[in-house]
Protein backbone atom coordinates (compact mmCIF):
# COMPACT_ATOMS: atom_id res chain seq x y z
CA UNK A 1 0.00 0.00 0.00
CA UNK A 2 1.57 3.29 -1.00
CA UNK A 3 1.59 5.64 1.78
CA UNK A 4 1.20 9.36 0.42
CA UNK A 5 3.73 11.71 2.37
CA UNK A 6 2.34 15.62 3.17
CA UNK A 7 5.41 17.45 2.26
CA UNK A 8 5.77 20.66 4.20
CA UNK A 9 5.31 24.38 2.27
CA UNK A 10 8.60 26.02 1.29
CA UNK A 11 9.92 28.19 3.44
CA UNK A 12 10.01 32.01 2.98
CA UNK A 13 13.26 33.44 2.23
CA UNK A 14 13.95 35.66 5.06
CA UNK A 15 14.28 39.29 3.83
CA UNK A 16 14.37 41.44 6.47
CA UNK A 17 16.26 40.64 10.85
CA UNK A 18 16.26 42.45 13.30
CA UNK A 19 18.92 41.49 16.18
CA UNK A 20 19.45 42.46 19.22
CA UNK A 21 18.29 45.49 19.11
CA UNK A 22 18.26 47.61 22.39
CA UNK A 23 16.72 51.75 22.55
CA UNK A 24 16.90 53.60 25.67
CA UNK A 25 15.58 57.55 26.25
CA UNK A 26 15.60 59.29 29.48
CA UNK A 27 14.23 57.14 32.23
CA UNK A 28 12.67 54.74 29.57
CA UNK A 29 13.93 51.73 28.35
CA UNK A 30 11.92 51.58 24.87
CA UNK A 31 13.63 48.53 23.35
CA UNK A 32 15.60 45.37 24.98
CA UNK A 33 17.19 43.19 22.79
CA UNK A 34 14.50 42.69 20.22
CA UNK A 35 15.16 40.14 17.61
CA UNK A 36 12.23 39.77 14.99
CA UNK A 37 12.01 38.62 11.39
CA UNK A 38 10.46 39.36 8.08
CA UNK A 39 9.76 36.98 5.30
CA UNK A 40 9.27 37.55 1.87
CA UNK A 41 5.58 37.24 0.57
CA UNK A 42 4.21 37.07 4.31
CA UNK A 43 2.40 39.34 6.00
CA UNK A 44 3.34 39.84 9.98
CA UNK A 45 1.92 41.27 12.16
CA UNK A 46 3.09 43.12 15.64
CA UNK A 47 0.92 43.59 19.00
CA UNK A 48 1.64 44.79 21.80
CA UNK A 49 0.21 47.36 24.10
CA UNK A 50 1.07 51.24 24.10
CA UNK A 51 4.45 51.69 24.73
CA UNK A 52 5.10 48.04 24.51
CA UNK A 53 8.34 48.54 21.97
CA UNK A 54 6.28 48.57 18.52
CA UNK A 55 6.18 52.20 17.18
CA UNK A 56 9.98 52.83 18.56
CA UNK A 57 11.35 50.18 16.51
CA UNK A 58 9.35 51.26 13.44
CA UNK A 59 10.88 54.46 13.64
CA UNK A 60 14.27 52.70 13.69
CA UNK A 61 13.84 51.07 10.61
CA UNK A 62 12.38 54.02 9.26
CA UNK A 63 15.74 55.89 9.53
CA UNK A 64 14.36 58.27 12.11
CA UNK A 65 15.88 56.99 15.27
CA UNK A 66 19.08 54.87 15.47
CA UNK A 67 19.46 52.02 17.60
CA UNK A 68 21.83 51.31 20.85
CA UNK A 69 23.35 48.11 19.90
CA UNK A 70 21.94 45.52 17.44
CA UNK A 71 21.95 44.55 13.93
CA UNK A 72 19.50 45.19 11.28
CA UNK A 73 19.59 43.10 8.09
CA UNK A 74 18.42 43.07 4.79
CA UNK A 75 18.42 40.30 2.45
CA UNK A 76 21.59 38.73 4.84
CA UNK A 77 23.72 41.76 4.48
CA UNK A 78 24.05 44.56 7.35
CA UNK A 79 22.93 47.94 6.86
CA UNK A 80 22.39 51.17 9.02
CA UNK A 81 19.62 52.50 8.19
CA UNK A 82 20.66 56.17 9.09
CA UNK A 83 18.15 58.40 7.52
CA UNK A 84 14.44 58.33 5.92
CA UNK A 85 15.94 58.23 2.33
CA UNK A 86 18.82 55.50 3.22
CA UNK A 87 15.78 53.15 4.66
CA UNK A 88 13.86 54.38 1.33
CA UNK A 89 16.34 53.15 -1.00
CA UNK A 90 16.40 49.66 1.00
CA UNK A 91 12.82 48.84 0.25
CA UNK A 92 11.54 50.20 2.90
CA UNK A 93 8.23 51.88 2.85
CA UNK A 94 6.40 53.18 5.98
CA UNK A 95 2.08 54.17 5.86
CA UNK A 96 1.37 55.85 9.08
CA UNK A 97 -1.75 56.46 11.19
CA UNK A 98 -1.38 59.91 10.55
CA UNK A 99 -0.62 60.23 6.39
CA UNK A 100 2.34 61.72 4.92
CA UNK A 101 0.49 63.21 2.22
CA UNK A 102 0.90 66.53 0.71
CA UNK A 103 -3.00 67.93 0.86
CA UNK A 104 -2.52 70.26 -1.94
CA UNK A 105 -1.23 68.50 -3.96
CA UNK A 106 -2.74 66.37 -6.81
CA UNK A 107 -2.89 62.14 -6.76
CA UNK A 108 -0.19 61.95 -9.21
CA UNK A 109 2.36 64.59 -7.31
CA UNK A 110 2.16 62.59 -4.31
CA UNK A 111 2.60 58.98 -5.59
CA UNK A 112 5.76 60.78 -7.51
CA UNK A 113 6.68 62.45 -4.91
CA UNK A 114 10.24 62.89 -4.28
CA UNK A 115 10.63 60.88 -7.68
CA UNK A 116 9.43 62.42 -10.30
CA UNK A 117 9.41 62.12 -14.11
CA UNK A 118 11.04 64.67 -15.40
CA UNK A 119 12.93 66.30 -18.87
CA UNK A 120 15.12 68.55 -18.56
CA UNK A 121 14.00 69.47 -15.47
CA UNK A 122 10.63 69.37 -16.11
CA UNK A 123 7.97 67.43 -14.90
CA UNK A 124 6.51 65.34 -17.35
CA UNK A 125 2.60 66.40 -16.30
CA UNK A 126 0.92 63.49 -18.67
CA UNK A 127 3.64 60.97 -18.23
CA UNK A 128 3.67 61.21 -14.54
CA UNK A 129 -0.87 60.89 -14.33
CA UNK A 130 0.01 57.51 -16.49
CA UNK A 131 2.51 56.42 -14.06
CA UNK A 132 0.05 57.04 -11.29
CA UNK A 133 -3.04 55.58 -13.04
CA UNK A 134 -1.20 52.27 -13.95
CA UNK A 135 0.04 52.16 -10.15
CA UNK A 136 -3.34 53.16 -8.86
CA UNK A 137 -5.14 50.30 -11.08
CA UNK A 138 -2.74 47.46 -9.60
CA UNK A 139 -4.15 47.97 -6.08
CA UNK A 140 -7.92 48.43 -7.24
CA UNK A 141 -7.90 52.07 -7.18
CA UNK A 142 -7.93 52.95 -10.77
CA UNK A 143 -10.79 55.19 -10.44
CA UNK A 144 -8.93 57.66 -8.86
CA UNK A 145 -8.22 61.04 -11.28
CA UNK A 146 -4.61 61.43 -10.73
CA UNK A 147 -5.31 64.92 -10.95
CA UNK A 148 -7.47 65.29 -8.11
CA UNK A 149 -6.08 66.90 -5.45
CA UNK A 150 -5.37 64.51 -2.03
CA UNK A 151 -7.21 66.65 0.29
CA UNK A 152 -10.18 66.21 -1.06
CA UNK A 153 -9.78 62.51 -0.97
CA UNK A 154 -11.34 59.82 1.80
CA UNK A 155 -8.59 58.63 4.49
CA UNK A 156 -8.69 54.85 2.39
CA UNK A 157 -8.03 56.74 -0.91
CA UNK A 158 -5.29 58.67 0.71
CA UNK A 159 -3.90 55.13 2.00
CA UNK A 160 -4.29 53.73 -1.65
CA UNK A 161 -2.06 56.76 -2.99
CA UNK A 162 0.37 55.56 -0.11
CA UNK A 163 0.40 52.39 -1.35
CA UNK A 164 1.11 53.39 -5.11
CA UNK A 165 3.85 55.49 -3.68
CA UNK A 166 5.35 52.64 -1.96
CA UNK A 167 4.90 50.64 -5.56
CA UNK A 168 6.59 53.52 -7.61
CA UNK A 169 9.99 53.07 -5.32
CA UNK A 170 9.81 49.49 -5.63
CA UNK A 171 9.15 48.59 -1.77
CA UNK A 172 10.21 45.38 -1.19
CA UNK A 173 7.98 45.57 2.66
CA UNK A 174 5.81 47.71 3.47
CA UNK A 175 5.01 48.80 7.31
CA UNK A 176 1.40 49.86 7.92
CA UNK A 177 1.14 51.17 11.32
CA UNK A 178 -2.39 51.48 13.01
CA UNK A 179 -4.01 52.37 9.16
CA UNK A 180 -7.10 51.24 10.00
CA UNK A 181 -7.57 53.30 13.34
CA UNK A 182 -9.91 55.62 10.98
CA UNK A 183 -11.40 53.12 8.66
CA UNK A 184 -15.13 51.83 8.63
CA UNK A 185 -15.47 47.69 7.86
CA UNK A 186 -16.02 48.50 4.26
CA UNK A 187 -12.80 50.31 3.88
CA UNK A 188 -10.70 48.04 6.18
CA UNK A 189 -12.07 45.06 3.79
CA UNK A 190 -10.79 47.00 0.78
CA UNK A 191 -7.35 48.03 2.71
CA UNK A 192 -7.18 43.94 3.18
CA UNK A 193 -7.53 43.76 -0.57
CA UNK A 194 -5.01 45.98 -1.77
CA UNK A 195 -2.43 43.70 1.26
CA UNK A 196 -3.51 40.62 -0.60
CA UNK A 197 -2.30 41.99 -4.04
CA UNK A 198 1.03 43.57 -2.25
CA UNK A 199 1.58 39.57 -1.00
CA UNK A 200 0.80 37.97 -3.89
CA UNK A 201 3.29 40.58 -5.90
CA UNK A 202 5.89 38.76 -2.99
CA UNK A 203 5.72 42.16 -1.47
CA UNK A 204 6.04 41.67 2.86
CA UNK A 205 3.42 43.46 4.56
CA UNK A 206 4.58 44.39 8.88
CA UNK A 207 0.64 45.22 9.57
CA UNK A 208 0.93 46.79 13.01
CA UNK A 209 -2.11 47.49 15.11
CA UNK A 210 -4.35 46.81 18.03
CA UNK A 211 -7.67 45.63 16.43
CA UNK A 212 -6.84 42.27 17.49
CA UNK A 213 -9.95 40.41 15.30
CA UNK A 214 -8.40 41.98 12.11
CA UNK A 215 -4.78 41.04 13.17
CA UNK A 216 -6.30 37.04 13.27
CA UNK A 217 -8.17 38.17 10.19
CA UNK A 218 -4.80 39.07 8.09
CA UNK A 219 -2.08 37.63 9.37
CA UNK A 220 0.45 35.20 7.91
CA UNK A 221 2.90 35.21 11.28
CA UNK A 222 1.92 37.36 14.73
CA UNK A 223 4.87 38.82 16.86
CA UNK A 224 4.17 39.94 20.65
CA UNK A 225 5.79 43.09 22.40
CA UNK A 226 5.79 43.77 25.92
CA UNK A 227 7.67 46.18 27.57
CA UNK A 228 10.36 46.52 25.28
CA UNK A 229 10.10 42.86 24.78
CA UNK A 230 9.76 40.35 22.16
CA UNK A 231 7.04 37.58 23.73
CA UNK A 232 6.87 35.46 21.17
CA UNK A 233 6.03 34.89 16.87
CA UNK A 234 3.20 32.31 15.98
CA UNK A 235 2.13 31.27 13.13
CA UNK A 236 -1.60 32.12 12.02
CA UNK A 237 -3.99 29.66 13.91
CA UNK A 238 -1.40 29.17 17.14
CA UNK A 239 -2.58 31.59 18.82
CA UNK A 240 -6.32 33.06 19.82
CA UNK A 241 -6.98 36.17 20.51
CA UNK A 242 -7.61 35.90 24.14
CA UNK A 243 -3.82 34.84 24.23
CA UNK A 244 -2.83 37.51 22.11
CA UNK A 245 -4.24 39.56 25.13
CA UNK A 246 -3.10 37.43 27.98
CA UNK A 247 0.27 37.64 26.76
CA UNK A 248 0.47 41.36 25.73
CA UNK A 249 -1.07 42.63 29.19
CA UNK A 250 0.16 39.79 31.26
CA UNK A 251 -2.91 38.98 32.89
CA UNK A 252 -6.82 38.25 31.59
CA UNK A 253 -8.79 41.01 30.07
CA UNK A 254 -12.75 40.92 30.93
CA UNK A 255 -13.40 42.02 27.78
CA UNK A 256 -17.44 42.78 29.01
CA UNK A 257 -19.06 45.72 28.58
CA UNK A 258 -20.29 47.53 31.97
CA UNK A 259 -24.20 47.06 32.35
CA UNK A 260 -26.07 49.80 30.73
CA UNK A 261 -28.57 50.15 33.97
CA UNK A 262 -27.09 53.82 34.38
CA UNK A 263 -29.98 56.04 36.29
CA UNK A 264 -30.84 58.76 33.55
CA UNK A 265 -31.12 61.99 34.94
CA UNK A 266 -32.30 65.93 33.91
CA UNK A 267 -32.22 67.47 30.16
CA UNK A 268 -28.73 68.94 29.80
CA UNK A 269 -28.30 69.91 26.18
CA UNK A 270 -31.13 69.28 23.35
CA UNK A 271 -30.33 69.99 19.28
CA UNK A 272 -33.46 71.00 17.09
CA UNK A 273 -33.18 70.92 13.82
CA UNK A 274 -29.13 72.04 13.76
CA UNK A 275 -27.72 72.58 10.95
CA UNK A 276 -24.36 74.08 10.27
CA UNK A 277 -22.45 73.59 6.65
CA UNK A 278 -21.74 69.75 6.97
CA UNK A 279 -24.43 68.54 8.66
CA UNK A 280 -28.44 69.43 8.48
CA UNK A 281 -31.60 69.19 10.91
CA UNK A 282 -29.79 67.18 13.29
CA UNK A 283 -32.35 66.19 16.60
CA UNK A 284 -30.76 65.39 19.52
CA UNK A 285 -31.73 64.94 23.61
CA UNK A 286 -28.94 64.75 25.91
CA UNK A 287 -29.62 63.12 29.44
CA UNK A 288 -27.57 62.75 32.68
CA UNK A 289 -26.23 59.30 33.17
CA UNK A 290 -26.90 58.70 29.08
CA UNK A 291 -24.80 57.73 27.00
CA UNK A 292 -25.53 58.58 22.91
CA UNK A 293 -23.35 57.03 20.22
CA UNK A 294 -22.93 58.38 16.80
CA UNK A 295 -22.26 55.67 13.97
CA UNK A 296 -22.04 56.28 10.45
CA UNK A 297 -19.58 56.10 7.58
CA UNK A 298 -16.35 57.97 7.45
CA UNK A 299 -17.38 61.59 6.22
CA UNK A 300 -21.05 61.14 7.47
CA UNK A 301 -20.69 63.86 9.24
CA UNK A 302 -19.91 62.17 12.59
CA UNK A 303 -16.96 64.59 13.64
CA UNK A 304 -18.88 67.41 12.16
CA UNK A 305 -21.30 67.23 14.68
CA UNK A 306 -19.53 66.93 17.71
CA UNK A 307 -17.66 70.23 16.06
CA UNK A 308 -21.19 71.95 15.76
CA UNK A 309 -21.84 71.30 20.04
CA UNK A 310 -18.77 72.17 20.84
CA UNK A 311 -18.82 75.90 19.02
CA UNK A 312 -15.95 75.21 16.43
CA UNK A 313 -18.18 74.90 13.85
CA UNK A 314 -20.92 77.86 13.16
CA UNK A 315 -24.67 77.06 13.20
CA UNK A 316 -26.55 77.94 10.68
CA UNK A 317 -30.17 77.70 11.50
CA UNK A 318 -31.92 75.23 14.24
CA UNK A 319 -31.71 75.81 18.18
CA UNK A 320 -28.95 74.54 20.51
CA UNK A 321 -30.19 74.22 23.75
CA UNK A 322 -28.09 74.02 27.27
CA UNK A 323 -30.34 73.81 30.77
CA UNK A 324 -32.98 75.51 29.39
CA UNK A 325 -31.41 78.45 27.51
CA UNK A 326 -31.36 78.88 23.63
CA UNK A 327 -27.07 79.13 23.29
CA UNK A 328 -25.23 80.26 20.04
CA UNK A 329 -21.40 79.30 20.73
CA UNK A 330 -18.88 82.22 19.50
CA UNK A 331 -16.26 79.80 20.00
CA UNK A 332 -15.18 76.79 21.92
CA UNK A 333 -14.15 78.82 25.14
CA UNK A 334 -17.32 79.35 25.29
CA UNK A 335 -18.55 75.80 25.66
CA UNK A 336 -15.98 74.75 28.14
CA UNK A 337 -17.12 77.52 30.30
CA UNK A 338 -20.64 75.78 29.98
CA UNK A 339 -19.23 72.66 31.11
CA UNK A 340 -18.51 71.35 27.78
CA UNK A 341 -15.35 69.13 26.73
CA UNK A 342 -14.03 67.57 23.55
CA UNK A 343 -11.27 64.79 23.08
CA UNK A 344 -11.11 64.97 18.80
CA UNK A 345 -10.45 62.49 16.84
CA UNK A 346 -7.41 63.33 15.26
CA UNK A 347 -4.75 63.91 18.61
CA UNK A 348 -1.80 65.02 17.04
CA UNK A 349 -3.19 67.92 15.30
CA UNK A 350 -6.34 68.65 17.39
CA UNK A 351 -5.60 66.97 21.16
CA UNK A 352 -2.16 67.22 21.98
CA UNK A 353 0.63 70.09 22.15
CA UNK A 354 3.23 67.58 21.34
CA UNK A 355 6.29 70.39 22.87
CA UNK A 356 4.95 71.49 25.98
CA UNK A 357 4.64 68.66 29.18
CA UNK A 358 2.45 66.02 30.59
CA UNK A 359 1.41 68.20 33.40
CA UNK A 360 0.65 71.24 30.96
CA UNK A 361 -0.90 69.23 28.44
CA UNK A 362 -3.53 67.57 31.53
CA UNK A 363 -4.00 70.99 33.22
CA UNK A 364 -4.49 72.70 29.60
CA UNK A 365 -8.32 73.65 30.35
CA UNK A 366 -7.64 73.98 34.20
CA UNK A 367 -5.34 76.59 34.49
CA UNK A 368 -7.46 78.93 31.83
CA UNK A 369 -8.02 82.23 33.71
CA UNK A 370 -6.13 80.80 36.89
CA UNK A 371 -3.99 83.32 39.14
CA UNK A 372 -4.83 82.40 42.64
CA UNK A 373 -2.31 81.86 44.81
CA UNK A 374 -0.32 78.09 45.18
CA UNK A 375 -1.91 77.56 41.44
CA UNK A 376 1.23 76.26 39.99
CA UNK A 377 1.19 73.64 42.64
CA UNK A 378 -1.59 72.21 42.72
CA UNK A 379 -1.27 71.65 38.79
CA UNK A 380 1.12 69.35 39.33
CA UNK A 381 -1.16 67.03 41.96
CA UNK A 382 -3.83 67.18 39.36
CA UNK A 383 -1.68 66.35 36.38
CA UNK A 384 0.25 63.28 38.92
CA UNK A 385 -3.31 62.56 40.17
CA UNK A 386 -4.36 61.66 36.65
CA UNK A 387 -1.03 60.11 35.11
CA UNK A 388 -1.85 57.68 38.74
CA UNK A 389 -5.63 57.21 37.44
CA UNK A 390 -5.51 56.39 33.96
CA UNK A 391 -1.86 54.67 34.41
CA UNK A 392 0.07 57.22 31.71
CA UNK A 393 3.39 55.50 30.70
CA UNK A 394 5.72 58.39 31.05
CA UNK A 395 8.98 58.81 33.02
CA UNK A 396 7.59 61.88 34.49
CA UNK A 397 5.04 64.92 34.23
CA UNK A 398 7.54 67.04 32.88
CA UNK A 399 8.25 64.86 30.04
CA UNK A 400 6.89 66.29 26.70
CA UNK A 401 3.61 64.60 25.67
CA UNK A 402 4.36 64.28 21.89
CA UNK A 403 7.39 61.64 23.24
CA UNK A 404 5.01 59.32 24.29
CA UNK A 405 3.35 56.58 22.20
CA UNK A 406 -0.46 57.68 21.27
CA UNK A 407 -2.16 55.56 23.44
CA UNK A 408 -0.79 57.74 26.15
CA UNK A 409 -1.58 60.66 24.66
CA UNK A 410 -4.70 60.00 24.08
CA UNK A 411 -5.16 59.32 28.23
CA UNK A 412 -3.33 62.54 29.03
CA UNK A 413 -6.92 63.98 26.17
CA UNK A 414 -8.84 61.96 28.06
CA UNK A 415 -7.20 63.50 31.95
CA UNK A 416 -7.69 67.01 30.44
CA UNK A 417 -11.38 66.73 30.69
CA UNK A 418 -11.42 64.48 33.99
CA UNK A 419 -9.39 67.73 35.76
CA UNK A 420 -12.37 70.06 35.06
CA UNK A 421 -15.10 67.73 35.45
CA UNK A 422 -17.79 68.81 32.18
CA UNK A 423 -21.38 68.44 32.47
CA UNK A 424 -21.17 67.28 28.58
CA UNK A 425 -18.36 65.24 27.65
CA UNK A 426 -17.58 64.65 23.52
CA UNK A 427 -15.96 61.73 22.50
CA UNK A 428 -14.32 61.34 18.67
CA UNK A 429 -13.07 57.97 18.09
CA UNK A 430 -11.76 57.57 21.92
CA UNK A 431 -10.19 54.08 21.42
CA UNK A 432 -7.95 55.18 18.52
CA UNK A 433 -4.68 53.73 18.00
CA UNK A 434 -4.93 52.45 21.75
CA UNK A 435 -4.71 48.91 23.20
CA UNK A 436 -6.81 46.60 24.26
CA UNK A 437 -6.17 46.71 28.04
CA UNK A 438 -6.22 50.44 27.86
CA UNK A 439 -9.27 50.20 26.12
CA UNK A 440 -10.94 47.71 28.69
CA UNK A 441 -10.24 50.91 30.71
CA UNK A 442 -11.43 53.73 28.44
CA UNK A 443 -14.82 51.58 28.55
CA UNK A 444 -15.02 51.51 32.60
CA UNK A 445 -13.88 55.08 32.56
CA UNK A 446 -16.99 56.28 30.08
CA UNK A 447 -19.49 54.50 32.15
CA UNK A 448 -18.03 55.42 35.58
CA UNK A 449 -18.62 59.43 34.02
CA UNK A 450 -22.01 58.59 33.29
CA UNK A 451 -23.07 56.72 36.27
CA UNK A 452 -22.02 59.40 37.95
CA UNK A 453 -23.82 61.95 36.27
CA UNK A 454 -21.97 63.41 33.00
CA UNK A 455 -23.74 63.01 29.83
CA UNK A 456 -21.63 61.69 26.87
CA UNK A 457 -21.87 61.57 23.00
CA UNK A 458 -19.44 59.00 21.93
CA UNK A 459 -18.77 58.91 17.85
CA UNK A 460 -16.76 55.34 16.82
CA UNK A 461 -16.29 53.69 14.13
CA UNK A 462 -15.54 50.39 16.01
CA UNK A 463 -19.31 49.12 16.23
CA UNK A 464 -18.91 46.62 19.27
CA UNK A 465 -18.03 49.16 21.25
CA UNK A 466 -20.88 51.50 20.42
CA UNK A 467 -23.19 48.51 20.65
CA UNK A 468 -21.94 47.51 24.30
CA UNK A 469 -21.43 51.41 26.13
CA UNK A 470 -25.00 53.44 24.44
CA UNK A 471 -28.34 53.44 25.24
CA UNK A 472 -29.06 54.74 21.84
CA UNK A 473 -27.06 54.75 18.70
CA UNK A 474 -27.77 57.61 16.01
CA UNK A 475 -26.85 56.70 12.81
CA UNK A 476 -25.66 59.44 10.30
CA UNK A 477 -25.37 59.28 6.88
CA UNK A 478 -24.82 62.72 4.29
CA UNK A 479 -25.12 64.72 7.50
CA UNK A 480 -27.93 64.10 8.53
CA UNK A 481 -29.46 61.53 11.10
CA UNK A 482 -30.67 58.22 9.27
CA UNK A 483 -32.16 56.64 12.30
CA UNK A 484 -31.75 55.64 15.80
CA UNK A 485 -31.56 52.54 17.20
CA UNK A 486 -31.20 51.06 21.17
CA UNK A 487 -27.79 50.73 22.38
CA UNK A 488 -28.41 46.50 21.85
CA UNK A 489 -29.13 46.02 18.61
CA UNK A 490 -27.61 44.93 15.68
CA UNK A 491 -24.50 45.44 13.74
CA UNK A 492 -26.42 44.42 10.35
CA UNK A 493 -29.01 47.22 11.41
CA UNK A 494 -26.73 50.06 12.11
CA UNK A 495 -24.71 49.24 8.47
CA UNK A 496 -27.98 48.79 7.15
CA UNK A 497 -29.10 52.78 8.09
CA UNK A 498 -25.67 54.02 7.18
CA UNK A 499 -25.77 52.38 3.54
CA UNK A 500 -29.13 54.01 3.23
CA UNK A 501 -30.94 51.28 3.41
CA UNK A 502 -34.19 51.51 6.19
CA UNK A 503 -33.96 48.82 9.26
CA UNK A 504 -37.30 48.03 10.33
CA UNK A 505 -36.35 48.49 13.93
CA UNK A 506 -34.91 52.00 13.18
CA UNK A 507 -36.69 55.05 14.22
CA UNK A 508 -36.73 57.65 11.13
CA UNK A 509 -36.29 61.18 12.12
Amino acid sequence: MLVELSVPPEPRPLLLEVANISKSFPGVRALDDVSVTVNRGEVHCWIGENGAGKSTLVKILAGAQSPDSGKLRIAGVDTTLSSPHVAQSQGLSFIFQELSVVNGLSVADNILLGNEISRAAQVRSRASRARARELLSRIGFGYLDPRRRVGRLTIAEKQAVMVARALNIDAQIIFMDETTASLDRDEVDKLFEVVTTLKSEGRSVVFVSHRLSEVEQIADRITVFKDGRVVGTYASGEISVDEMVRLMVGRDIDQAFPRRDRPRGALVMEAKSLSTDHIRGVELSLHEGEIIGVAGLVGSGRTELLRCLFGIDAVRSGELIFDGKSRRFRNCRQAIGLGIGLVPGDRLSQGIVGLRSVEENITLTWTLGRHELGWKKKSKLIAQKYVDELRIATPNISKKIGFLSGGNQQKGIVARWLAVRPRVLLLDEPTKGIDVGAKSEMYRLIDKLAREGMAVVMVSSDLPELMGLANEICVMREGEFAGRLPGHCAEEEVMSLAMGHISGNAERR
